[in-house]
């Protein structure tokens, strides 16, 4: 069995633990954990179920607070959202939805399939017509529609051969039955 090179000092352990403690985030707080379980000793199968990390993670981990100390264990992830559209432009197509239809925006030969009502590909023809974005995924579509403040209406099962005569008709008795 081969021994184990990643061995911590005191200073080191107390360095860990003190970050361990003060730590808010806890991504990193895991990282300070883990490495100082497995530098002083612990098995990797038991720091890993300790921590939930994966053994590629923590040897990875291992090697930052080699190189950098406790800086190299800090989350790096950017976080917060991705968004293709800055505030500014999601705010202006919210405004656009509100006061346009599809076909005064887009035109009435683009905006065949719904003239009137904001669908999603319409929303998704907007952005990349607008801004030049071009969202790779039907729910960023359909999460700017619900940023906007619009909903996903299902539509209604309407018979083409239904007469419009006849329906007005039937409303009507069945208001007076």
């Amino acid at each position: 069995m081969a021994k184990r090179r990643f061995q911590l000092s005191e200073q080191q352990v107390n360095e860990l633990l003190g970050a361990f403690r003060h730590c808010k985030n806890g991504p990193t707080a895991t990282r300070y954990l883990a490495v100082r379980l497995y530098g002083t000793g612990y098995p990797v199968l038991e720091v890993m179920q300790i921590t939930g990390c994966s053994r590629p993670s923590l040897m990875e981990w291992c090697r930052a607070y080699r190189e950098q100390g406790v800086v190299g264990l800090l989350d790096k992830r950017k976080g917060g959202n991705r968004a293709a559209l800055s505030t500014a432009q999601q705010e202006e197509v919210k405004r656009l939805l509100h006061t346009y239809t599809p076909s005064q925006l887009l035109g009435p030969d683009k905006a065949a399939d719904s003239p009137h009502y904001w669908t999603v590909p319409a929303v998704v023809q907007l952005v990349a017509q607008r801004y030049g974005v071009s969202y790779r995924s039907h729910t960023s579509g359909w999460k700017l529609l619900r940023h906007c403040g619009l909903t996903y209406q299902k539509a209604e099962k309407v018979f083409k051969s239904r007469s419009t005569r006849q329906v007005v008709e039937f409303e009507e008795w069945f208001e007076k039955s």
